[in-house]
């Protein structure tokens, strides 16, 4: 079958469309949209950066208006969702569980061989957690024997603790300043959980449907990135299977020379966006694939905090800003929750030219946003386009 040729526009539709960015409330409201993202999504990353609200909060507030941190929490505390280290740290549907079972089999059957006192450390820390409930790595010892040479240089136990989570013999929740808890599985999984690990096929075709479900659009290389941490995974192979027979369409963007594209064979194409503005995180599921970025939106995007600061373009911690299909800026931003002020060290815009519509659409977003970080004010430092700011600025006085 030849490949379906669909214009670029079409393509940013329904990438957003998947991301749920189509307009805001696409997934409805309250704490059960915040479970609709996760579940439709499959995975939503979380981050420790809190230069403005965590990113996995900033994921839902985006989409969700008036969104609450704490439905996230009631969501864990209800077994609606677990944490888990698939491609990356995030949260899952409950009822995908089963699909982390290859992952966490990959981890035990390829990690570091262990010592054996390292086998002893993490069966003691196992029965510590069997005999005392949840625990966090303050409650134990400081076993380190040197000092610490940097910020991945774990001590023993959390080392343990650890690496007993990423084999699933234990589990995380988090308390409410976002410190991990270790628990056992049998205290967080609900007893109706399907807890069979699926055949390797199985697990690829599970792989290659959240995927699609959740860009829209895909290469092969962001569906191997999702199944990463199963060596010898069959996503490529079932890719093909699956396009032989008719579950997924090869599709081909125009003007764009590129590797073959995926798309679902029953997915939407008839979709409409509102043209709002979105504040995005730099860990947002439109955002972590770079390369994406530049194929469907013209847009040249890196997250600078793991930039040297002397080599920083756009600051520390730029945020995308998406205005219907085009991304129009992108603002380096920190949140004084002391002051309940967010400052905005630079808000750069890309070349375009923004309507006074666009420029209302973004203030709008820049107020919610305000909101959502706990702050009352916004204070801007500088901007490459002082006539759009100082339109921006005025709405704020």
């Amino acid at each position: 079958m030849e490949p379906l040729l669909i214009s670029k526009a079409e393509a940013r539709r329904i990438i957003l469309h998947a991301a749920g960015l189509a307009h805001s409330g696409q997934f409805g409201y309250g704490a059960d949209a915040v479970y609709r993202i996760i579940d439709h999504l499959g995975f939503v990353q979380l981050d420790t950066n809190y230069v403005v609200e965590r990113a996995h909060h900033h994921v839902f507030a985006a989409r969700v208006p008036g969104y609450q941190p704490e439905w996230l929490a009631e969501l864990a505390e209800e077994g609606k969702i677990f944490e888990y280290f698939t491609s990356d740290a995030g949260f899952l549907p409950m009822h995908d569980f089963r699909f982390s079972l290859p992952v966490k089999g990959s981890f035990a059957k390829n990690g570091k061989p262990l010592t054996a006192a390292e086998t002893r450390l993490m069966k003691e820390v196992l029965d510590r957690v069997e005999r005392e409930g949840p625990l966090m790595v303050g409650d134990f010892e400081d076993d380190r024997l040197e000092a610490s040479t940097g910020w991945w240089d774990w001590r023993p136990a959390k080392v343990a603790l650890e690496r007993l989570y990423l084999e699933g013999k234990l589990m995380i929740t988090r308390t409410a300043k976002f410190q991990k808890r270790y628990d056992l599985p049998m205290n967080l999984i609900p007893a109706e959980t399907e807890l069979t690990e699926p055949s390797a096929a199985e697990f690829a075709r599970f792989v290659i449907r959240r995927t699609l479900g959740a860009l829209g659009i895909s290469y092969l290389k962001e569906m191997a990135w999702r199944a990463r941490r199963v060596k010898g995974n069959l996503v490529k192979q079932q890719l093909e299977e699956m396009v032989a027979a008719g579950e997924l369409r090869i599709i081909s963007v125009e003007g764009l020379k590129s590797a073959a594209l995926y798309m679902l064979a029953d997915q939407d194409r008839e979709i409409e966006l509102s043209g709002e503005a979105f504040i995005l995180s730099p860990f947002d599921i439109l955002n972590v694939f770079r390369h994406r970025l530049k194929d469907f939106f013209d847009f040249d995007y890196q997250i600078e905090c793991f930039v040297p600061a002397p080599k920083r373009k756009y600051g520390y911690f730029s945020l995308p800003v998406l205005v219907g299909d085009v991304f129009v800026a992108r603002m380096d931003a920190k949140a004084d929750r002391k002051q309940k002020v967010l400052i905005v060290h630079n808000l750069h815009f890309e070349e375009i030219q923004l309507s006074a519509e666009m420029i209302s659409k973004i203030v709008e977003a820049l107020k919610a946003f305000v909101q959502f970080n706990g702050c009352r004010d916004i204070i801007f430092k500088r901007s490459n386009r002082q006539g759009y700011l100082s339109s921006i600025s005025k709405a704020f006085q």
